[in-house]
């Protein structure tokens, strides 16, 4: 299969999705397709949807109405199994979500080890290589409290690609980091789509949303309002509700 075949092929889909807490409407009928390699970003403000169309995604939140497909198959079908899913997706969290009993290098080959059935001895390489390349092998014996809160960051993506997962799923990895670590995770995203990962990212920071997507998605109290390149969202916006979200920040592209 040629480059632009493998480009065409769908590894998520989100068709007609809706979700409701209560009263409250979060995602009314969202529909989006994101094929291999492809980095799509979403923006918008606080409570637009954004984290909870990650969380349907992984099946962390059950959807109202709609389907999500993985690789053609409907993973919201209610005989899907949903651990079986999550083994297919990578997710890294704000709040990095490392186990603190646990040293940097178990944290990493977890669910290599747990989930998969990889030996711990091929599980521990893989993890070494993955610790190598995000610049962190000498911290593979440390506990997570020993890290900074990049640091941190970078050992809970290495986990979450450490299973070579098909689709992978950030929801707002910098938001809890002090502004001088934002770089360091956000150089690790970067590699990995110059890898050819296939991902999912909710963001604040529009400059790293500008360099790094494929497509941008900006999503408004639960509907996505506009979708495109990153030069139409950001230099050509044609929706009215997608001017003015950029005039409210006070320097978007910083």
């Amino acid at each position: 299969m040629s480059g632009e075949d493998q480009r065409g092929v769908a590894v998520l889909e989100v068709q007609g999705v809706h979700k409701r807490f209560g009263d409250h409407a979060v995602l009314r009928g969202i529909d989006l397709t994101v094929h291999r390699h492809e980095v799509v970003v979403l923006i918008g403000a606080s409570g637009s949807g954004k984290s909870t169309l990650l969380r349907t995604a992984n099946l962390l939140e059950q959807v109202d109405d709609g389907r999500i497909l993985l690789a053609g198959e409907d993973i919201t079908d209610p005989r899907a199994d949903a651990d079986a899913v999550r083994g297919r997706i990578g997710v890294v969290f704000q709040h990095y979500n490392l186990f603190p009993h646990m040293s940097v290098l178990d944290n990493v080959t977890l669910a290599s080890r747990k989930v998969f059935g990889t030996p711990r001895a091929a599980a521990e390489q893989r993890g070494l290589e993955l610790l190598a390349r995000i610049g962190l092998a000498e911290k593979a014996g440390e506990y997570p409290d020993r890290l900074s809160g990049g640091q941190q960051q970078r050992v809970a993506i290495a986990r979450a690609i450490a299973t070579d997962p098909e689709l992978l799923l950030l929801d707002e990895i910098t938001s809890a980091l002090d502004p001088q670590l934002v770089g360091e995770v956000l150089d690790l995203v970067r590699e990995l789509k110059e890898a050819g990962s296939t991902i999912v990212m909710a963001t604040h920071e529009m400059s790293f949303a500008r360099r790094v997507a494929d497509r941008v998605v900006y999503l408004k109290d639960g509907v996505i309002v506009e979708s495109g390149t990153p030069e139409q969202i950001f230099l050509h916006p044609e929706r009215p509700e997608t001017r003015e979200f950029f005039a409210r920040l006070s320097d978007p592209f910083a």
